[in-house]
């Protein structure tokens, strides 16, 4: 196998629809996103005998403790192909990252948690990363029902909270505006606030929906009462999965079930554009009632569906200075009790 640099949009997009990968985060709009923020990126095919059998999006991080190479939830390789691919993929990038002056290659996979792919990671040397860089435990809901029979299968209460909505008379549009995102920021500070989690910042949050929004792949969903805007949704769409990537809702009206009117009208419009998944995105560990997202776990999982698990995220270590780093990711996780 060989690694090659993809020019072509249009070969990148096809491997992909045929490996229906249950992400976003290697499409080829991704790739702009992270030029827009000011990242350094590479779209790299792996070949076989010319024939593209996977692809990784790597994009470098450039940190004051040390800057290293990412791939966000790839390689997308074809699963008889992977072990080999991944180890063609490591040569390459222990080369480039010799180049870029990192201290480090890290890999959040979509592979599936088990003793296979632990065992084919650190065969090349990988360890786990102190911390995780997007979601390794997904809720994702089928949508090959009706949607009968998806509002049959979800939990009572969540189903009640639906109609309650509906009849509190909450309102819901839709837009691809970037300049709509003015009724966003104010919801989600306010949730950042009262959640104290760490937000994205207004750049990347306005960077990503005006990129995604010009490829007709993301939407602002806004639930309303009296006119007034209590909950917003961005939601991302690419030809299989619909993904609830960032939400908020106010407090000023907390007997309103606006969010879940929300997120069954995002359902629904994922069905229409034909999608196969609604993907609602990291969930806590069922055994970890204290996490900080278990009651968001819950919302989620009451419109029915089933949990997906990945790898932890992976390093390859390739400086002594990386372990200043993994002191300073894992202080942080404890902080943010994950």
């Amino acid at each position: 196998m060989n690694i090659q640099e993809v020019t072509s949009k249009k070969q990148w997009e096809q491997f992909l629809h045929t490996a229906k990968p249950h992400t976003f985060l290697h499409d080829w709009e991704w790739g702009d996103v992270q030029e827009s923020l000011g990242h350094t990126i590479w779209r790299f095919g792996i070949f076989e005998n010319e024939k593209l059998e996977g692809v990784a999006l790597v994009v470098k991080i450039v940190a004051r403790r040390g800057s290293f190479l990412f791939i966000p939830h790839g390689p997308i390789i074809e699963d008889e192909n992977y072990a080999e691919g991944l180890q063609a993929l490591t040569n390459h990038l222990r080369l480039l990252a010799k180049e870029e002056r990192c201290i480090f290659i890290r890999i959040s996979s979509l592979q599936k948690d088990s003793m296979q792919s632990r065992e084919m990671f650190s065969g090349l040397d990988f360890i786990n990363a102190p911390i995780h860089m997007h979601p390794e435990l997904a809720w994702v809901l089928p949508l090959d029902k009706s949607e009968d029979q998806l509002l049959k299968e979800m939990r009572k209460n969540t189903r009640y909270s639906i109609r309650k909505a509906e009849k509190d008379g909450i309102e819901i549009e839709s837009t691809n505006d970037p300049e709509r995102l003015k009724d966003f920021f104010p919801i989600y500070q306010e949730t950042v606030l009262r959640q104290h989690f760490t937000p994205f910042n207004k750049k990347y949050l306005e960077s990503e929906f005006k990129i995604l929004s010009q490829a007709q792949k993301t939407l602002l969903f806004l639930a309303k009462y009296q006119g007034r805007v209590v909950s917003v949704a961005i939601i991302v769409f690419n030809k299989q999965s619909g993904f609830y990537h960032h939400g908020a809702s106010s407090q000023k009206h907390s007997h309103l079930t606006a969010s879940h009117l929300l997120q069954w009208e995002v359902i629904r419009e994922a069905k229409r554009r034909g999608c196969d998944l609604y993907n609602f995105w990291g969930i806590s560990p069922q055994d970890k009632s204290r996490h900080p997202w278990a009651g968001l776990s819950r919302f989620k999982m009451g419109f029915g569906g089933e949990a997906e698990g990945y790898l932890h995220a992976q390093d390859l270590v390739l400086s002594p200075f990386y372990w200043l780093n993994y002191v300073i990711e894992t202080l942080r996780r404890l902080k943010r009790g994950l």
